[in-house]
């Protein structure tokens, strides 16, 4: 599974209601491959409001058994 992140600098974004907080990896959000364009637009949002270094990342999930 890929899933789609935004990280600045060395920590994540979590989006709540059109709000951006830096977070560790475990409370960022994270979109389907699909909402592409929405997660460019937060992009551009975060380096608006003066966020550096924001880069999409993508996220490849793996299942296995333990």
């Amino acid at each position: 599974m890929e899933l789609l992140s935004i990280k600045t600098g060395s920590m994540y974004i979590r989006v709540k209601e059109r709000k951006y907080l830096t977070v560790n990896l475990d409370k960022a959000s994270v979109f389907p491959m699909e909402k592409l364009d929405q997660v460019r637009e937060h992009e551009a949002d975060l380096n608006a409001a003066g966020f550096v270094d924001v880069q999409i990342k993508k996220l490849v999930l793996t299942e296995e058994d333990l």
